[in-house]
């Protein structure tokens, strides 16, 4: 049997809890080497020390993390898979720094001095209410060990959120991962309290603070109360404590149950009649019926208080490891056979009874090897990692099993995809078709993986990537495929594609102007105050519009004389060309054209400080995107030298290029979310425009969505009007001004340079100028750097106050309702002296805001527009 004992001792670094003045530790006995030996046991672990740069200056930035967990929702809150081949080669058991993580807020911070009075509360319809503190979990209750995969619902999510938009963010086939858990059987702590005769459910509630309360959940008290379901709390993964992410120190664990039934940092465990009704219990995890859209479950919240569409028990699923996504294969040179391997799991405890492989769309199959780890613990005797392994008795299932076919290169070659399906004990199999739902939960279809071949090679495609435009989907999608189709979007025979309607040229001359410019007028005519340039052979004058260009003089004076062609017409609006005629000053001479388009001055390579230059582009490579939302990214740019800083003012942009499809430069300006002494790298925030039906969409975020990692892109600046130069001192089109606040109203990534500044302003304590920021959104999930702003109007109230205010708010919401509108802006944009309005947000809402406040006594100077 496993001890407990207290033991005083100096800190020491081990796997133990190390308090202050006493280490809790729990010994085990002895296990013979051989016994061991028949059973799998963890991978080597080895625990990060080190807090993630992108960690810093969040909520999380005590929670020291492996960098190759793939994030799936931007920097904040962190939710997370491992890399799918990592994951596999790890084997049965997961190390805890790649298991997978669903945060939905902050984590809490627990100290080691705090984990021993650590109390959970066991309350409601109990006869004898009880509060436990840590000390007591580990002491008064047998402790048992046993392995337990757990699986977020969302897991395959970006299949269903290419198909269709889903309410929930984007998890790719690696959304689960698996352990030995150990810590007392829940049925034990609720005995202890007495449950009272009509008392049907546990309500589980954890210590994170979250928008809408502390995360809770519920599931039934006969399933907890059933040694068979093995629900159980844990203090320990894979024989090591809890590490924060995964719900130090304490956390229920539902196993056979979705991963959001497994409540984290557990303080209490409630004793109901009905399930529960936490917010986050009614609002996620459920499957609605496939034909309530977004739109319906956001109108009518009975859909969401139906308990019949609560998920509990996972559903079968399957997923290909090998070959992985945009494998090759060159048969000249392989074996006789491939062996395509990958996992399985069922839910509720059930068996994965038969894998089934199919080369022919599914007309035959054949079955595949399965592996079951989880029987070797049956046989097993004796305590590991201070709980005893209790397994020989339990027929249920509550892990994956590996399953491999070996398949004759011929065969391979001559099919065109590889289609997986599992089937369980209940003979519950995987569906040939996608249930698409509102939440994007519990998706199941078939898997499949495409073979296409070019140059005798096999080239071979998972349906999706988690963060990168990779996979057939996408691949099918963007041809125009409708992957609802029951032919997995491909075509039929003579179908072709819509074509787009072709653009409409602007004339950018002045009518009846023949002059003639040759390259020394021109180059004489070329300076900071009197800006001539190029566009098309074209030579036009800046210096009317050098006060009033919307990206500041210096994006004008960066162009003087230079053809800025490509530049231009990359960048520009329909009506910002429509404008140009007024600029037009002449054309340029051919034999000149051909002098400026040569001389290209180089200069020597160098290591510069600075990366941004306003005359020329440089080059960053495309280091990572991290998933915020189904359409929302985080672009991280490395400059080039881990040293080098950016180089951009405070409330300026700098433009970025990269080629389209047809190999056009695509041209657009950003204002970074990373801080603007960071060193290296630049994070931008992207909302991702897609096409639709009767939309085009955004040829710069589609471009970059589709842009793979390592890519080239180039980038110039700074550009903008505006500079924030710190305490209330600012520089609008290079005249200082002092202000003693800010009043902010933005709309969608409008958000990016009103954070800047704001970040600016209320990091430095000794900044006395204060912030309004009024935030448009349409859906709550639209709200885009949402923790640091909050988190921002929490640290110091008086000089920040953040108001969000929704035009499509579920019944939930409890801040404002509706648009930036005339009574909102009375409300906390009311004129005052030495004050000014930031604007950035779509141009109806920029428009209409300034229309207002015009109206109630702003003056024209007191705005800027991004």
């Amino acid at each position: 049997m496993a001890t407990i004992t207290e033991v005083w001792t100096e800190p020491i670094v081990s796997k133990e809890i190390v308090l202050k003045t006493s280490t809790i530790k729990v010994e085990s006995t002895e296990v013979p080497a051989n016994d061991i030996s028949d059973i799998p046991l963890p991978p080597p672990s080895k625990q990060p020390t080190q807090v993630l740069n992108v960690d810093k200056g969040t909520p999380d930035s005590h929670v020291p993390r492996d960098p190759r967990l793939i994030r799936l929702t931007g920097v904040h809150p962190f939710n997370v898979e491992p890399p799918l081949i990592d994951l596999f080669k790890e084997g049965f058991l997961t190390s805890p720094e790649l298991f997978y993580v669903r945060n939905h807020g902050p984590v809490p911070h627990v100290r080691d001095e705090d984990i021993p009075n650590w109390e959970i509360s066991i309350e409601g319809l109990v006869e004898k209410p009880l509060v436990l503190n840590f000390r007591e979990v580990l002491q008064r209750y047998d402790q048992i060990t046993a392995p337990i995969t757990l699986v977020c619902a969302g897991n395959r999510r970006k299949e269903q959120n290419i198909v269709r938009k889903t309410k929930g963010f984007s998890w790719g086939s690696a959304g689960l991962s698996t352990a030995l858990f150990t810590g007392p059987l829940m049925a034990d702590i609720l005995r202890s309290a007495k449950p009272l005769r009509r008392a049907k459910y546990v309500c589980m509630e954890g210590a994170d603070k979250l928008p809408n309360g502390h995360y809770g959940t519920s599931v039934k008290l006969n399933w907890a109360m059933d040694p068979n379901r093995g629900i159980m709390l844990a203090h320990k993964m894979n024989g090591e404590s809890l590490r924060p992410d995964h719900g130090r120190p304490l956390r229920a664990v539902v196993p056979g149950q979705i991963g959001g039934r497994s409540v984290k940092w557990l303080k209490k465990l409630i004793v109901t009649d009905v399930p529960s009704d936490n917010w986050y219990h009614i609002n996620d995890n459920r499957v609605l019926p496939t034909m309530v859209s977004p739109e319906m479950a956001s109108s009518d919240p009975n859909w969401w208080r139906d308990e019949r569409y609560a998920i509990y028990d996972l559903n079968v699923n399957s997923s290909v490891v090998y070959p992985q996504n945009n494998e090759t294969l060159d048969p000249s040179s392989a074996g006789p056979s491939y062996t395509v391997k990958g996992y399985a799991y069922a839910g509720g405890g059930r068996r994965v009874n038969r894998v089934e492989i199919s080369i022919d769309k599914g007309k035959t199959w054949r079955l595949a090897e399965i592996e079951y780890a989880e029987d070797k613990y049956r046989d097993f005797e004796g305590d590991l990692f201070g709980g005893k392994v209790d397994m020989f008795w339990r027929e249920t299932c509550f892990c994956w099993c590996f399953w491999s076919l070996s398949i004759s290169i011929p065969e391979l070659e001559g099919a065109d995809a590889i289609l997986v399906r599992a089937m369980d004990e209940s003979l519950a199999i995987q569906p040939r078709d996608m249930y698409w739902s509102v939440l994007g939960m519990m998706n199941n279809p078939w898997f499949r993986v495409t073979i296409t071949k070019e140059n005798g090679i096999l080239k071979f495609e998972h349906p999706t990537h988690p963060t990168i435009s990779s996979g057939w989907m996408e691949r099918v999608k963007k041809s125009g495929g409708d992957l609802t189709n029951g032919n997995w979007g491909e075509r039929h025979e003579g179908e072709e594609p819509a074509e787009p309607e072709p653009v409409q040229e602007i004339n950018m001359k002045k009518d009846g102007l023949n002059r003639t410019i040759d390259i020394r007028e021109f180059k004489d005519n070329s300076s900071n105050e009197k800006p001539w340039f190029v566009v098309n052979g074209e030579v036009y004058d800046g210096t009317a519009f050098l006060e009033g260009h919307p990206g500041g003089a210096q994006s004008i004076i960066s162009s003087a004389g230079l053809d800025v062609s490509e530049d231009f017409l990359a960048i520009h609006s329909e009506t910002a060309k429509a404008m140009m005629p007024d600029y037009h000053i002449g054309t340029m001479d051919q034999s000149s054209l051909k002098v400026l388009k040569e001389d290209k001055s180089t200069s020597p390579d160098e290591v510069r400080s600075v990366f941004l230059q306003p005359r020329s582009w440089t080059t960053a490579t495309l280091k990572e995107k991290i998933n915020v939302s189904w359409d929302t990214r985080i672009v991280k740019l490395q400059l080039e030298h881990e040293d080098q800083a950016l180089g951009l003012p405070i409330g300026q942009h700098f433009m970025i290029k990269i080629p389209d499809t047809s190999n056009e430069a695509i041209i657009r300006s950003y204002t970074p979310i990373s801080e603007t002494n960071q060193k290296g790298t630049v994070d931008l925030l992207v909302k991702i425009y897609f096409a639709t039906s009767t939309v085009a969409g955004g040829k710069m975020t589609t471009a970059l969505d589709k842009l793979p990692l390592g890519s080239a892109i180039q980038c110039k600046g700074p550009t903008g009007r505006f500079e924030y130069l710190g305490n209330g001192r600012v520089l609008v089109s290079g005249k200082e001004r002092q202000i003693r606040s800010f009043k902010m109203i933005c709309g969608g990534t409008g958000i990016t340079p009103i954070f800047q500044v704001l970040r600016a302003v209320i990091q430095d304590q000794q900044d006395p100028t204060s912030c309004t920021v009024l935030d448009g959104n349409r859906q709550e999930e639209d709200i885009l750097c949402r923790s640091e702003i909050d988190g921002f109007a929490a640290s110091d109230s008086k000089r920040c106050n953040v108001i969000h205010t929704l035009s499509k708010a579920s019944e939930s919401w409890t801040g404002r309702r509706g648009r930036i509108d005339e009574a909102l802006l009375k409300e906390h944009v009311a004129p005052e002296d030495e004050s000014m309005v930031l604007i950035c947000g779509p141009p109806a809402m920029e428009k209409s805001a300034q229309e207002i406040l015009s109206k109630q006594g702003w003056k024209e100077s007191d705005f800027h527009f991004f």
